[in-house]
């Protein structure tokens, strides 16, 4: 499989997608990651902003969210003037907040079944654990906005936190991709990034029938900020050009694998998962 999306030619419009999350002022994360994988895939990527975080390399030391309103307003600016062919969601931050994009997204037509695909990349914290949604928005989230989702992408501490189940292993793996298929999302994908006893880094999604495995070989480095957005992007932007779910997740997991390999240090402390990879014109060799 290439790791180029089908790009526009000079003076056409491209796909369009939307991100709706919060800023990360470090640029590792957040919209900033987002927005990096959408330009690498050849996107054109429109922003609604849920949240400010004060961050770096070593950890989030502020936050101040969006007028919930005004995250809504973004979207109903954006969507019916531009049009969106899929969104992602990312850092949420609380329950008023989901609540209003929950709202949009039906009015506007994302998610559900919908022409839009929706992806919910669950974000609870960031990889310091810092706390980035509150404690009594997780209802909000598994009730207004999870049954809204084509495919829901949590890392394991998410999924700790959605299900209650501790993933250790594959058994517990499809466990939790049950549970989270059990919130009304179409599709569940539970990464295996995080289960660092296992050699390899295999991921599972499910649709309520059939569990498929993505397996991938883990790559060791530290400087993983990120990785999540990363993978959630380019998700987003395969189904914003069609790819069936399965086939969006195969080429994302090869996208972040790529950009893991390609890691940087940055500051004090972890460096970000780096989409400028695809710059390298040897790009489309194996990762």
């Amino acid at each position: 499989m290439t790791l180029r999306l089908p790009q526009a030619g000079p003076g056409v419009t491209p796909v369009r997608v939307m991100t709706v999350a919060g800023s990360d002022s470090g640029g590792g994360a957040g919209i900033q990651a987002d927005m990096r994988t959408f330009a690498m895939l050849g996107l054109h990527a429109c922003v609604a902003v849920t949240a400010v975080t004060v961050q770096n390399s070593t950890g989030v030391t502020g936050i101040q969210e969006i007028d919930p309103a005004v995250v809504a307003a973004q979207m109903h600016s954006v969507v019916p003037d531009i049009g969106v062919c899929a969104v992602k969601t990312g850092m949420l931050a609380s329950d008023p907040i989901i609540t209003a994009i929950a709202e949009a997204a039906t009015q506007l037509g994302i998610g559900g079944d919908t022409g839009v695909p929706l992806v919910v990349d669950p974000v609870c914290a960031s990889m310091h654990g810092d706390p980035l949604l509150a404690s009594d928005a997780l209802g909000a989230l598994t009730e207004r906005l999870m049954p809204l989702a084509t495919v829901v992408t949590p890392n394991l501490d998410e999924v700790r936190l959605l299900t209650g189940i501790d993933v250790v292993d594959g058994a517990s793996q499809r466990a939790a991709a049950a549970a989270l298929r059990e919130t009304g999302a179409r599709w569940a994908l539970v990464k295996g990034g995080h289960l660092r006893g296992s050699e390899h880094s295999p991921d599972i999604l499910y649709d309520g029938r059939e569990f498929l495995e993505f397996p991938g070989r883990r790559i060791d480095t530290p400087h993983d900020h990120g990785a999540g957005d990363t993978l959630a992007a380019a998700i987003t932007g395969a189904l914003g050009h069609g790819y069936r779910v399965p086939d969006a997740v195969a080429f994302a997991k090869r996208w972040v694998t790529r950009g893991l390999a390609a890691a940087y240090p940055l500051g004090a402390g972890h460096g970000p998962v780096n989409p400028l990879w695809r710059l390298d014109p040897a790009a489309d060799s194996p990762p």
